[in-house]
């Protein structure tokens, strides 16, 4: 198996193994997890498929299984779905040990402001640079939709997300050179900031905010139609 391949097996294999816990029983909210991966997966690897074809990032075959869906990488397409899973299973699981996790109300509407407001700086700053453009455009509609939809879940997920963020270190880490020879994916740096942390495009820690974020977001509205 390719190292990209092992990488989102131990992200997954954990996650899915507590998620029967007889505590957690993550399970049982499968029929909303599920389908808003599945929508938020599609929508991201269509993005993907397009600037990977466009030269803004690619990834290295030493490192890869050799199979490709729609010029991606298998693994690739499945880190949408496995990366999203093992987060939201994290946060969840937070949640039940310590319900108390979430922001107050005025910190919340000040960081969220914050945030917007900074991707608006971001972008209008930084137009020549598509990677960059994409990633705060997409930061800030991600955060407008959660206060339109008055979501409860992002008062919690800004500090759940402190925590998410160390198997997100490591394993992004890994894919950008950390650790190993070479990078299992290189980007173009001149479609990004060139601000890394430790080998990390600090665009990439938005990009999981936002994803992981849209998936809560889309998981409040699916268990109140349900």
């Amino acid at each position: 198996m390719s190292l990209y391949f092992w990488l989102l097996l131990g992200s997954i294999v954990v996650p899915l193994f507590l998620s029967f816990d007889k505590r957690l029983r993550f399970y049982r909210q499968w029929k909303y997890v599920l389908p808003s991966i599945v929508l938020v997966a599609v929508i991201y690897i269509l993005v993907d498929v397009y600037f990977t074809r466009h030269g803004y990032w690619g990834f290295n075959d030493q490192y890869l299984s050799g199979i490709r869906i729609f010029d991606l990488p298998i693994e690739e397409c499945l880190f949408f779905i496995v990366v999203p899973y093992a987060s939201i299973f994290l946060h969840e699981s937070i949640l039940e040990y310590f319900p108390q996790v979430k922001l107050g109300k005025q910190a919340n509407n000040i960081l969220s402001r914050s945030l917007i407001a900074g991707s608006f700086l971001l972008v209008v700053f930084n137009t020549g640079k598509s990677y960059t453009l994409y990633i705060f455009i997409k930061l800030a509609l991600v955060l407008v939709l959660a206060r339109l939809l008055h979501s409860k879940s992002i008062r919690s997920f800004f500090l759940t997300f402190l925590v998410i963020l160390i198997p997100f270190l490591i394993v992004n880490g890994v894919l950008t050179g950390s650790f190993i020879h070479d990078e299992v994916v290189w980007y173009n740096n001149a479609e990004n900031l060139e601000v890394r942390i430790f080998t990390i495009p600090v665009e990439d820690f938005a990009y999981a905010f936002s994803m992981i974020l849209l998936n809560l977001v889309l998981i409040e509205r699916l268990k109140k139609l349900y």
